[in-house]
């Protein structure tokens, strides 16, 4: 089963990795991460652990674009 991925989620994850390659992530940044990660895994009754792995995957590795 696929994870869907909200679009606030992502922007929060994006944020986050700017932070952290720049070296600057806050506290704030990975608090507010973490705590939308566990919101959406409990609405979506997925596991908090899945929910994160996908959203790193797709913020940090996404797939490159296919040529049709």
């Amino acid at each position: 089963m696929a994870i869907e991925l909200s679009d606030e989620l992502i922007k929060l994850e994006e944020k986050a990795w700017a932070e952290i390659q720049a070296k600057e992530l806050t506290v704030e940044t990975a608090i507010a991460v973490q705590a939308a990660v566990t919101a959406h895994a409990e609405a979506t009754e997925q596991s908090r652990y899945d929910v994160e792995m996908a959203l790193k995957k797709h913020v940090r590795n996404p797939e490159p674009p296919t040529a049709d």
